[in-house]
């Protein structure tokens, strides 16, 4: 790579005469020494606006350099110690006493804090106190004790528009400090395959044709005034290299996950409590009268829950959340789970053609069941190829990948969803939203599965295996189901 940047270097400077040969130059003399020749009246003239336009961006540059961070991180592979390399930039918050780094997630994914590397401008190398992470989103903040550190500042994403000139600032193949310019090309892209390991749930991508690389992971996007407004994240291309599409997580989202980190050490979600039709297209769109696809079509309302209380039903169609139009149930998925818990948002569902608006208060998805809401009636044991089962305080529910990714499950969860435990006041036993994945060895996957396994166990406490998920991180434990 060296060789041939200098090689690349020296062609251009060999082409522009630079080093034509000076029989007069002696040894200690240098190229730097040289004067450029002044440009015609003409050309001057022409190019006064791009020359302050070029001279602005490299004051921006110059300004932010100072922020952005080269980040190394090592952590035990299959084949022995895998080496990651990315970006990051340094930010404060009100939330959060000194400066930070933001970075993503898969950056420093399971590395140690003495196996992450934050390599500053200046030539310091720093390691973390402290690591945060955040799965749903990929991103990361790590905190760093050391004197003169610069934050960048915070723009809002939330003002960019489509052709607005951005610079994407990283590390991109180890090339520390460097800088490319770019527009913004597109706004809001969702349902992205990020590849393995990447379970991104709150997609809401800028796009951006600015050069990312692999390297460039974390690194800031700048706008014309030096404010952070993306963490560049991921590039869409089929060789591994810039092909002028890449994609920033907006930097309003990126904050938002960082104070809920500093303030929760976790990203409280709201939960709404329906199953979404993720087939909902324009064909089935006409049959709501609509010019086009848009909304969000709920196929089942869960009881206990938020949906419920608001009066919520199948088949309506939410198409205004919290004042913003949804576009489809990925984009309602996003903005549900990003939403301020325990107040008030008001929604609009169109119902048997009329507009409809309701009232919604979102509860944290790992919390307890709201205790306003309707509790579920007598509990009768259910089974016979129906959706849910219900015993002695225990409620189970089958699992489907909508609601699987709400609850920040990865790919393909199998097992019964827990909608009421009768010990979900015992740390140690079954939680709700926990999911069931076998009875004592057996494996179960419907509520027929799950009633046969548990008929066949002898009287007396069973052994439950489960998934759930804490602090964004899935985890199988074994739990005791008292009977």
């Amino acid at each position: 790579m060296k060789l041939i940047v200098f090689a690349l270097f020296a062609a251009c400077v060999a082409a522009s005469g630079l080093f034509a040969a000076d029989a007069s130059r002696t040894a200690g003399s240098s190229y730097l020494s040289i004067q450029a020749d002044e440009p015609s009246a003409d050309l001057r003239d022409g190019s006064a606006l791009l020359l302050e336009a070029s001279r602005h961006l490299a004051q921006v540059s110059a300004a932010v350099s100072p922020s952005v961070v080269h980040i190394l991180a090592e952590h035990e592979g299959r084949n022995g110690m895998v080496e990651e390399t990315g970006s990051g930039v340094l930010m404060s918050s009100p939330k959060s006493p000194g400066v930070f780094v933001l970075t993503n997630r898969h950056v420093i994914l399971n590395a140690r804090l003495n196996q992450i590397a934050i390599h500053l401008q200046d030539g310091r190398v720093i390691h973390p106190k402290t690591k945060m992470e955040d799965k749903a989103t990929d991103v990361a903040v790590l905190t760093v004790d050391a004197p003169d550190l610069v934050a960048a500042r915070w723009g809002d994403s939330d003002n960019l528009d489509i052709g607005h000139i951005v610079l994407a600032m990283g590390s991109p193949f180890g090339l520390s400090e460097s800088v490319t310019m770019g527009i913004i090309s597109a706004k809001g892209r969702r349902s992205l395959d990020l590849g393995t390991g990447r379970d991104v749930i709150n997609q809401d991508f800028l796009q951006t044709d600015a050069a990312i690389n692999p390297g460039n992971s974390g690194g800031p996007l700048i706008d014309l005034q030096g404010r952070v407004v993306g963490i560049n994240t991921a590039i869409a291309s089929q060789g591994g290299g810039n092909e002028g599409i890449g994609f920033s997580i907006p930097v309003n989202l990126a904050r938002f996950v960082a104070d809920q980190l500093f303030e929760h050490g976790r990203v409280q979600r709201g939960f709404l409590g329906v199953r979404l039709d993720d087939k909902f297209d324009d064909e089935a769109a006409k049959r709501f009268a609509l010019d086009r696809r848009k909304g969000a079509r709920v196929v089942e309302v869960y009881p206990n829950y938020p949906a419920a209380s608001a009066g919520i039903q199948v088949d309506d169609l939410i198409l205004n959340f919290n004042g913003i139009e949804i576009e489809d149930e990925n984009h309602l998925i996003h903005l549900v789970s990003l939403t301020e818990l325990n107040r008030p948002v008001r929604i609009i569902v169109q119902r048997s053609g009329k507009q409809l608006p309701l009232q919604i208060t979102l509860v944290d998805r790992s919390s307890a069941e709201s205790t306003d809401s309707p509790r579920p009636r007598t509990p009768q044991r259910s089974s016979g190829g129906g959706a849910s089962f219900r015993s002695s305080g225990l409620s189970l529910h089958r699992l489907d990948l909508g609601i699987a990714a709400q609850l920040g499950y990865g790919e393909s969860p199998k097992g019964l969803l827990v909608l009421e435990a009768p010990s979900a006041e015992n740390a140690d036993g079954l939680q709700l939203y926990d999911v069931v994945e076998a009875v004592a060895r057996t494996s179960v996957a419907t509520p027929d599965e799950f009633d046969a396994a548990l008929s066949a166990q002898p009287a007396g406490p069973v052994v439950l295996r489960v998934r759930r998920v804490v602090d964004g991180a899935e985890a199988v434990r074994l739990v005791v189901l008292p009977r």
